[in-house]
């Protein structure tokens, strides 16, 4: 989706895999909002969304010299976000109660205006699959070839699974 080709960003991106620091920092102020969208999304809790964002751009700055297309920049932060997201949700067990109180604290502080609290509870009612497939998809506007490279999957299981979560979304929505 995202070509670098020839752009500024390919320039930062290979002074980002020599060291450079502004260079990566740069590079993280054009997609931090995405990042943090998905992590939202994934995580259900501003704290530990903003936490999983911060461990994933450490670990992308410890490990930029391993990235080996240039171009997939953007794709290879969403996938270390993607197993950062994982790893937090594996390690806490689901509470409805705790989900419900931490939401209504959510909306209590600064509004948000971007989603309505039923999409976040149609979303967060998708398998954890499901999910990460409707957020890179609509918050990181990926294809299905991309999401399936990024998740070893079948692009047409990808492609079937977005098409059954969407329609999920859309029925406990309507």
């Amino acid at each position: 989706m995202y070509n670098y080709e020839g752009t500024p960003e390919l320039a930062l991106i290979r002074r980002a895999k020599r060291g450079d620091t502004k260079a990566f920092s740069e590079l993280y102020a054009k997609i931090y909002k995405d990042l943090y969208k998905f992590a939202y999304y994934m995580m259900n809790q501003q704290q530990d969304a903003e936490d999983a964002v911060g461990d994933a751009v450490v670990a992308a700055f410890e490990n930029i010299g391993k990235l080996r297309k240039e171009e997939s920049f953007r794709s290879w932060m969403f996938k270390i976000l993607a197993n950062q997201c994982r790893k937090r949700l594996c390690g806490r067990e689901y509470n409805e109660e705790l989900s419900e109180d931490l939401t209504e604290d959510l909306t209590a502080g600064e509004p948000d205006f971007a989603r309505t609290q039923d999409v976040r509870e149609a979303f967060l009612s998708l398998e954890a699959k499901d999910r990460l497939i409707v957020g890179w998809s609509v918050l990181g506007g990926y294809s299905s070839d991309e999401i399936s490279d990024a998740l070893g999957m079948n692009a047409a299981t990808v492609r079937s699974r977005k098409s059954r979560a969407l329609g999920r979304l859309r029925q406990m929505l309507a």
